[in-house]
């Protein structure tokens, strides 16, 4: 757990510079929202975020695998060290993601 939260710190330092980037443990990983939509999130083989036309735009190396059984495929992220490359393409990815879907009343 602790190598997760070290990940998610990290991560969180290279996106520092956009603003509404927050995540949240969730089931042993983490999830993370850019301006409240869900973009990536670490699971077990790591960090991985949508499979989107921005996304694959900017890591066409990464081979999209499903992040646990079950799940949509997703793409492990192989731009985490270069910074500025990994802003522009959750910039980008933006408007290709779902919005959040509202909590249901009560």
């Amino acid at each position: 757990m602790a190598r997760e939260k070290e990940l998610a710190d990290y991560i969180m330092e290279q996106l520092s510079d956009l603003e509404g980037i927050r995540n949240i443990p969730m089931m042993g990983g983490y999830v993370f929202y850019y301006k409240e939509r869900i973009f990536g999130g670490i699971y077990e083989s790591g960090f991985m975020v949508k499979a989107t036309a921005a996304s694959e735009r900017y890591m066409p190396d990464s081979v999209p695998e499903p992040p646990y059984k079950g799940a949509k495929p997703m793409l492990p992220v192989t731009i985490l060290e270069d910074r500025e490359m990994l802003q522009a393409m959750v910039e980008e990815m933006y408007p290709q993601l779902p919005e959040r879907k509202a909590k249901k009343k009560k």
